[in-house]
C-alpha cells in the first residue's frame, strides 16, 4: 500500500515529531511512504530514513507565513493565488504517484491537500493535531475546517477525545493518541532521582499557548516557600513567538526572579532536561489538543503539573479516575504555584503519582498501539470502491 503524507512545515514541532515516531513504528514492509512538505528544514533530514521519498514542494512566502489568526483577513486573500498554485502542483504529483491513500497532518495541508486529492480522486485521511474550535483559532477558520472535515476525508484521526469533540458530525472519526517510543522511556520510574535543589521545568516552544508567562508569575510564591528552587524554561520561539519571548524575559526581570531562571533554546533530545527535573510544568492557558510533553515526562518518572483543559486530563487521569499528577485551572498562576509547592512539600506523594503515571503511559500511549490503529484507518480508507488494483 502506498501512502502519501502531506504537511506544511519542516520545523520540528509537536505534530511533526509525533509523525516521525509514527513512521518509525509502522510496517514498512507492507507500506510505502511518500512525504510531501511545503518547506525545507530540519524535519526533511529527520524524515529521510523513515520514508521512501521526502519531497519539498515550496509554498510561496506570502502564504507560508500566514498564521491561523490571519486566515480571515486581507492577507489570506493575497495568499490565495500561491495556495492555488501549490494545490495544482500537488495534484499533478498525486496523479503521477497514484497513492492508495493521502494523509494530511496540518491545517494548511488539510486545505491544500483536500483540494489536490479531490482533483485526482485519491482517498483522503485527515490526521488532526489541533482543536478545531473558536477558542483555539478564529471562528471563521474553525467553521470552514469543520465543514471541510465532513465532506473531503474518508476518515479523520484525532489526537485526543478533546480534539475529536471539536469535529461534530464527522464520519469515521477515530482517536489515536500520539505515542512515545521505547527510547524515550526509562526502564524503572524509581530510577529517577529528584535533584537536591528543586528544579521546575517547562519544556516546549515559546508561545502564548504554552504558559511561560504564567509560570513566571507563579515563581515569587514558589520561591517564598522554597527559596532554593530554580526554574528552567527550555524552548524556542517559533511560529511567530519572538515578541512573546521578550515579554517572558521582561516579566522575569520585573518580578525579581532572574537569578533563579534559566532560559534555553530548544533541545533535540529532552531526556536530559527531564532527568534533571524535580517536576515538569505544563502551563498552557488555553485548552491544548493533547500535550505530548506530559507523556514524555511520565515515561521518565517525573511528576507532572498540567492545566485541566483540552486533551491533558485524558493523560493525567487513569481509567479509575485517580490523578496521575496535579491538574490546575488554565491561566491561574496562583493555583500553579500552589501545585508546585505541594509537589515540593510532599516528595513521597510526588513519587507515588509519578510511578502510577509511568505505568499508565505504558498501558495507553506506546507508539506501537498508535501505529496499529492509524495504519488500520489508512487501509480502510484506502480501499478503492471498485476494488481495482493499482497499475
Amino acid at each position: 500500500m502506498r501512502v502519501t503524507i502531506i504537511g506544511h512545515t519542516a520545523r520540528e514541532s509537536g505534530a511533526e515529531l509525533a509523525l516521525c515516531r509514527l513512521l518509525g513504528a509502522v510496517d514498512r514492509v507492507r507500506l510505502g511512504i511518500d512525504v510531501v512538505l511545503f518547506e525545507d528544514g530540519p524535519l526533511v533530514d529527520r524524515l529521510a530514513p523513515l520514508a521512501d521519498v521526502v519531497t519539498v514542494m515550496p509554498l510561496a512566502r506570502r502564504a507560508a507565513g500566514l498564521t491561523r489568526g490571519q486566515v480571515h483577513g486581507l492577507r489570506s486573500i493575497a495568499a490565495a493565488p500561491a495556495a492555488a498554485a501549490l494545490m495544482w502542483r500537488l495534484a499533478v504529483h498525486l496523479a503521477r504517484e497514484r497513492p492508495d491513500v493521502v494523509v494530511t497532518t496540518t491545517m494548511k495541508a488539510h486545505v491544500i491537500g483536500s483540494a489536490a486529492a479531490a482533483a485526482v480522486g485519491a482517498p483522503l485521511v485527515w490526521h488532526v493535531h489541533d482543536r478545531i474550535a473558536p477558542d483555539y483559532m478564529p471562528a471563521p477558520l474553525s467553521k470552514l475546517l469543520r465543514a471541510a472535515a465532513r465532506v473531503f476525508p474518508r476518515a479523520v484521526v484525532a489526537n485526543s477525545r478533546a480534539t475529536a469533540a471539536t469535529l461534530p458530525g464527522v464520519r469515521n472519526l477515530v482517536v489515536a493518541y500520539p505515542g512515545f517510543s521505547t527510547s524515550q522511556a526509562i526502564a524503572d520510574p524509581a530510577s529517577h532521582v529528584a535533584p537536591a535543589r528543586p528544579v521546575v521545568l517547562l519544556l516546549g516552544r515559546i508561545s502564548p499557548t504554552k504558559g511561560q508567562l504564567e509560570l513566571a508569575r507563579a515563581m515569587p510564591s514558589i520561591l517564598a516557600r522554597h527559596p532554593g528552587s530554580t526554574f528552567r524554561i527550555v524552548g524556542s520561539p517559533i511560529f511567530g513567538g519572538e515578541d512573546y519571548a521578550g515579554k517572558v524575559q521582561q516579566a522575569v526581570r520585573a518580578l525579581g526572579v532572574s537569578d533563579h531562571v534559566t532560559m534555553l533554546e530548544a533541545v533535540d533530545d529532552p531526556r536530559y532536561e527531564l532527568d534533571e527535573a524535580t517536576v515538569l510544568v505544563h502551563a498552557s492557558p488555553v485548552p491544548e489538543p493533547f500535550g505530548q510533553v506530559v507523556v514524555e515526562a511520565m515515561v521518565r518518572g517525573v511528576p507532572v503539573i498540567a492545566t485541566d483543559a483540552g486533551g491533558v486530563p485524558e493523560i493525567l487521569v487513569d481509567r479509575s479516575s485517580r490523578p496521575l499528577g496535579w491538574l490546575v485551572p488554565p491561566g491561574d498562576a496562583d493555583a500553579l504555584a500552589a501545585a508546585v509547592i505541594d509537589v515540593l512539600d510532599q516528595p513521597a506523594e510526588a513519587r507515588r503519582r509519578a510511578s502510577e503515571a509511568y505505568a499508565a503511559a505504558h498501558d495507553r500511549f506506546r507508539i506501537e498501539l498508535t501505529a496499529e490503529l492509524v495504519t488500520t484507518v489508512w487501509r480502510r480508507a484506502g480501499r478503492r470502491s471498485r476494488g481495482s488494483p493499482r497499475a
